[in-house]
């Protein structure tokens, strides 16, 4: 596996994790818990649009993996 397709299936599981905290952000009433969710939420948004630029990067210096 290479360095880029680790990236991308990286990239996929944040997604699906951010899926989850949106799901329990929704779910819970007690505000407290909401803020932690949302401020989770912030932070894997963060990291997924780094890796994304990283995954670009990736791309550009060896064009042999884009769109792999």
């Amino acid at each position: 596996m290479t360095v880029a397709s680790q990236v991308k299936q990286t990239i996929s599981s944040l997604k699906g994790v951010q899926g989850t905290l949106r799901i329990y952000s929704n779910q819970t009433r007690d505000q407290e818990t909401k803020t932690v969710f949302d401020e989770a939420l912030n932070v894997t948004d963060d990291v997924i649009k780094d890796m994304e630029k990283r995954l670009q990067t990736l791309e550009f210096e060896e064009p042999q993996y884009k769109g792999n």
